[in-house]
């Protein structure tokens, strides 16, 4: 019997997509007879779509979108396969067609076991519902029967560390306790193939490290995961293999750390030192217009120079702002907050900000630079991910004869070391 469990053929997804015309942006003043012409025409394509079964857009015009083209791949049972990709490269929609929740365009996909899924957080809860209830509700929904969720009631309650509010309505519940709860679920259940799509960037670090433990756990008892996350140093110490997505397209499976390096150096072409607000972003009433970095000195005696320029609008509240700074596999390694209270802004204007960050010795390589800035450690205004990435050429110890590598960790903290020796004669015993 094949080990292959899921075989994914030539799988394509099409979405169509609605856009307004425009006219009114274009022209100050639209006569009645252009509206009733305009909805006539989509009253009619509408009407034509459902008679033939189509999908029914909203909008003046449509557009094509193929989420995923012509998309390939086997799962081997026991595999850990990590899924790596910006956003809209695809990830989200192949997990969706592999736990039949969509179907493809064109193409098919074979699955040979049962399949456990947790692609959003709290999916199947209902909010008027206890914890306790919605064990038994999400539990019966991913295919448990009710003999088989109280057998294992008290480990999915023990791994959530949700017991002083089972009997709590879940709307009372905060997303780490929703997420606690939904995983604990989905990982006792007791089926071949797992599929998980970025749920643990909500909990908190220690229930993410006992998350990554109870997976691995799950994998060696010969089951299949298919784990989707932006956070690679996970990735990196669960999977197996990997899988880059790009454009609705994949790459061939490879050894993760391989596919983690081919994301990482693609990616690192595509930033650069600067960034500039694009006109399709959201436009918060306190955000970023622009941001640039560069580094000056040498190490061990580095500096970043940070510049940006933020904008308050009426209604805008006064913030402050934080640096991430993550290695070229995405983990971020440290932060840098200049003050933690409000300092910027408060009144409608441009604000120009410039902050110096003394950086400790770092591995050569790239860095990337997440900005930040909020009223309040759980108040953000605007988070630009990945804004601008750094490189830094020299090592942080000249006299090294040899390179450093990534997988020994990005930062080289100063140390020092004493030898105490004692003479031979002193090793000889009688």
């Amino acid at each position: 019997m094949s080990d292959v469990v899921i075989k994914v053929e030539n799988v394509s997804k099409r979405y169509l997509l609605g856009h307004s015309s425009g006219e009114q942006g274009v022209y100050r003043y639209t006569a009645l007879r252009d509206v009733i012409s305009r909805e006539a025409r989509n009253f009619a394509r509408k009407a034509a779509d459902v008679v033939r079964g189509r999908q029914v857009v909203q909008g003046d015009e449509v557009e094509e979108f193929w989420a995923l083209n012509d998309v390939s791949f086997e799962v081997k049972r026991g595999e850990i396969i990590g899924i790596i990709g910006r956003n809209g490269a695809g990830k989200s929609t192949l997990l969706k067609i592999l736990c039949r929740i969509t179907e493809p365009t064109k193409g098919r996909v074979l699955v040979r076991g049962r399949v456990a899924s947790l692609l959003e957080v709290g999916t199947g809860f209902h909010p008027e519902l206890t914890g306790r209830e919605n064990v038994f509700l999400n539990g019966a929904i991913l295919g448990m029967s009710q003999r088989e969720i109280r057998k294992k009631f008290d480990n999915i309650v023990a791994f959530a560390e949700v017991e002083k509010f089972l009997d709590t309505p879940v709307k009372h519940y905060s997303s780490g306790m929703y997420v606690r709860l939904a995983f604990a679920v989905a990982a006792h259940l007791d089926t071949e193939i797992l599929v998980i799509d970025e749920v643990l960037a909500v909990g908190d670090a220690e229930f993410q490290k006992k998350c990554l433990g109870k997976m691995s756990e799950v994998a060696q008892g010969g089951r299949t995961i298919l784990f989707v996350s932006h956070n690679h140093a996970a990735i990196r110490s669960l999977c197996s293999h990997g899988l880059v997505m790009r454009g609705g397209r994949a790459s061939p499976k490879c050894n993760v750390m391989a596919a983690l390096d081919q994301y990482s150096s693609e990616h690192q072409t595509a930033l650069s030192s600067s960034w500039t607000r694009a006109a399709s972003l959201p436009k918060p009433a306190v955000r970023f217009v622009s941001v640039q970095a560069r580094l000056e000195g040498r190490q061990p005696q580095l500096r970043l120079h940070c510049h940006a320029s933020i904008i308050s609008e009426p209604g805008g509240r006064a913030v402050f702002i934080a640096i991430d700074i993550a290695d070229q596999s995405s983990a971020t390694i440290m932060q840098a907050e200049p003050r933690c209270q409000p300092f910027i802004g408060g009144k409608p204007g441009i604000y120009y900000v410039d902050m110096v960050v003394e950086l400790p010795p770092l591995v050569p390589g790239f860095y990337s630079l997440d900005f930040w800035i909020g009223s309040h450690n759980t108040e953000t205004y605007d988070w630009i991910r990945q804004a601008v990435t750094v490189e830094i050429v020299d090592s942080p110890n000249p006299r090294r004869s040899f390179p450093y590598h990534p997988a020994h960790g990005s930062i080289i903290p100063p140390s020092t070391v004493s030898v105490r020796a004692e003479s031979a004669a002193c090793l000889v015993t009688t």
